[in-house]
């Protein structure tokens, strides 16, 4: 029997509100043909013949695990050891639930701590929190923080064009309307000047690294102007790819955001994923989301807790700098479990079987007649291939071979028509690849 909180008096005091008599005066205006339609759902099914059903209709899908993968874009088909799972599905990590009293919460709060330690190695930063909901996320966390930095009177934010276009549309729904001004989106990809749109009202430059279309540039330069005219710089990574790049602390940055998918998170349709967030201690008052302090007790024994976090975060929502204050928690342990498995010398076979890997089908497919990659220096495990005819069409005949094809960019960059970014990871092996480039080459007749 269900439940039902309200007794009569409480729905009759509901409707009066809104001024209606009865609950059926809600629906009129909805024709009344369409009130209850006759859904002709099929007979009922018991639970053999339900499972059956639902092990069809799983088939009739195409995933990863059938299709050799080359679609990236943010979400990457890496591998995952098998310690990670088994220890996630341990019961006393199932919540995610802020630790608010450490006498019963060592356990989680000395993962997040862990985990922030990783991030902060590396990314080369003073602290980390733990964390956000995405990578989107983070760096409109990363916005807020800058703004508040400046209290507001830097207004000024400057992006540039290669940083994902998701991310960059998630920022601005949390800056529909007002005083925030954001440059440097419509600039050309391939002829980026941010520094020229730097100047005393800027509050964050932010660039991403690798970009979204693979590219591995030296922000250096760039730190250093970001910095000498007072604002805050701000690079997005791939944490993956830090295992073997220089981390971003050496070009100057003042925060540093990222999803972190790559570390042990299943593609999973797009989520939940994990929002990565690093700054310097200075900054450390401003930052939104958990942060775990190591400590001692009375009796001199190590022990954990929520430090540095702002009550008004939890309780008094309205007056606080951001109003995140939970985390997606299984996912800060998988990533935590992921880099201690893999370890400072796993994360960078990882990383650079990703960028070798990646060279070598681009070289394969720049051999191609009618393609050529648009990346003109280096790039990690993704670059953007020119093709001889639309996108889609290609993806559509490469699922014939099973083959789930890269990412069209034409719909973020309407510039780049008949472009494909290809993702290639540590799970593509060397024939996945060469057919990859055979069906490209027979789709085509190149």
């Amino acid at each position: 029997m269900a439940y039902i909180p309200h007794t009569e008096k409480n729905r009759q005091d509901m409707l009066a509100a809104i001024g209606v008599e009865k609950l059926d005066d809600l629906y009129d205006t909805i024709p009344e043909g369409f009130r209850f339609p006759d859904l002709d759902l099929p007979g009922p099914l018991s639970e053999m013949e339900m499972m059956e059903e639902l092990q069809f209709l799983s088939e009739m899908n195409v995933d990863s695990r059938q299709f050799a993968c080359f679609l990236g874009a943010g979400a990457y088909n890496h591998y995952t050891p098998s310690v990670v799972d088994h220890i996630l599905r341990r019961n006393e990590f199932y919540t995610a639930y802020t630790p608010y009293q450490p006498e019963i919460s060592q356990g989680t709060l000395q993962t997040i701590f862990e985990y922030q330690s990783m991030i902060c190695q590396l990314t080369g930063m003073d602290v980390s929190n733990a964390s956000h909901y995405d990578g989107a996320t983070s760096l409109a966390e990363a916005v807020i923080m800058a703004l508040n930095q400046f209290r507001f009177k830097r207004t000024k934010i400057v992006f540039s064009p290669t940083i994902h276009p998701q991310f960059r549309q998630v920022v601005h729904t949390y800056f529909p309307v007002g005083n925030v001004t954001f440059l440097g989106e419509d600039q050309d990809p391939a002829k980026q000047d941010l520094v020229s749109l730097v100047d005393d009202q800027t509050a964050m430059v932010a660039v991403q690294y690798p970009d979204f279309l693979g590219t591995i540039e030296d922000f250096t330069a760039l730190g250093d102007a970001v910095h000498a005219a007072g604002a805050l710089f701000c690079v997005v990574v791939n944490p993956l790819a830090l295992g073997m790049l220089k981390p971003p602390s050496e070009f100057g940055a003042d925060i540093v955001v990222g999803e972190g998918q790559a570390l042990g998170l299943p593609l999973s349709f797009g989520g939940p994923y994990l929002g990565i967030f690093a700054t310097r201690d200075k900054y450390v008052r401003k930052m939104a989301g958990r942060l775990v302090g190591e400590t001692v007790d009375g009796s001199g024994k190590r022990g954990y807790v929520l430090t540095l976090t702002p009550r008004e975060q939890h309780i008094r929502r309205e007056k606080a700098t951001s109003n995140i204050c939970s985390n997606q928690g299984l996912m800060v342990l998988a990533a935590a479990v992921y880099m201690s498995v893999m370890g400072r010398k796993g994360l960078r076979e990882v990383a650079e079987l990703n960028y070798h890997k990646a060279h070598y089908a681009a070289s394969q497919i720049q051999a191609l007649e009618g393609f050529s990659v648009w990346n003109s220096g280096k790039f990690f495990n993704e670059f953007l291939v020119s093709c001889p005819q639309p996108v889609a069409e290609l993806n559509d005949y490469l699922m014939d071979y099973d083959i789930l094809g890269g990412y069209d960019v034409e719909k973020d960059y309407p510039a780049l028509k008949n472009h494909m970014l290809v993702a290639v990871t540590e799970k593509n092996s060397r024939e996945d690849i060469e057919d990859f480039v055979a069906a490209l080459k027979e789709v085509t007749h190149a």
